[in-house]
């Protein structure tokens, strides 16, 4: 026991105990626990569950994802590559997506367990909204990936037809994947749907317009190619003469007919031959 007088008056306090002593400072945590109340103990236990679940989530979510082969169906696409620069993935990010979905919901509740003043008062509108980002955020970023590899699948298909207005339709492809998944990410946030029709009505004007204009010829060509396919006027190593030139017809498709002339090859356009007319040569 500590003894201390002061002064002449012979008072004589005793010291339950030195700083060191452990049953004091275990009596000191146990009173300090004892004045957080039980609700904020709670909380902490779910944020921190949380976390874990989301980290979990996470790796499984990327695990799934690599299994799937969604890294190689959408290598190459520009979202993949701006990602790359970042150090980053599209399946990481998906999967970053829904670990923060998991640590978003758990910080909320968590909010909600400890009585948070002014907590009560959006808890609801908040805890409906975020679900609904998560999947906007989602649709957004699996509609700009659909919208690039729509663009490669179509750029790839289109190779062989040598015009130069073909150039423009794998972007068209791409950008209305994309405005669709736009439209439907803001949807999910709660913009309002009439506003999504009429602009997505004014797209689809905007888009039939633009192309019309943008591929008059092609349009003109590949009806042509129907034309030429169905009549057969001409055929695969048949002689013709067509705008000036002659040769060997070599190939036909859909909107151009390659014929070959003394080792050159000649790529008409469909519309051309049918408006020019077609002379086959017979010897």
């Amino acid at each position: 026991m500590a003894r201390i007088e002061f002064g002449g008056h012979g008072r004589l306090f005793e010291g339950l105990g030195s700083a060191s002593d452990p049953t004091l400072a275990q009596s000191t945590a146990a009173e300090a626990i004892g004045i957080v109340p039980p609700r904020i103990w709670l909380a902490l236990v779910l944020v921190v569950f949380g976390v874990i679940a989301g980290y979990v989530v996470q790796i499984v979510n990327r695990r799934l994802l690599e299994r799937a082969g969604v890294p190689e169906a959408i290598e190459g696409t520009a979202f993949e590559r701006t990602t790359r620069e970042f150090g980053l993935s599209t399946v990481t990010i998906i999967a970053k997506l829904s670990n923060y979905f998991i640590v978003g919901i758990a910080v909320l509740m968590a909010l909600s367990v400890a009585e948070i003043q002014y907590v009560e008062l959006f808890w609801v509108d908040v805890a409906t909204f975020v679900p609904r980002l998560f999947v906007a955020l989602i649709v957004l970023v699996v509609g700009i990936v659909a919208g690039d590899k729509l663009e490669l699948y179509v750029a790839e298909r289109l190779k062989g037809i040598k015009l130069p207005e073909t150039g423009i339709i794998p972007t068209i492809a791409k950008y209305s994947v994309v405005y669709v998944a736009i439209l439907i990410a803001l949807g999910q946030i709660g913009v309002a749907t009439l506003a999504l029709i009429v602009l997505l009505a004014a797209y689809a004007f905007a888009l039939v317009v633009l192309t019309a204009i943008a591929t008059k010829d092609l349009l003109a060509a590949a009806a042509a190619g129907v034309f030429l396919l169905l009549s057969q006027p001409y055929g695969i190593g048949d002689e013709i003469k067509v705008a000036g030139r002659r040769g060997i017809v070599q190939e036909i498709d859909l909107f151009v007919t390659h014929i070959d002339t003394d080792g050159e090859e000649h790529i008409l356009p469909n519309h051309a031959v049918f408006r020019e007319g077609i002379v086959r040569i017979r010897e």
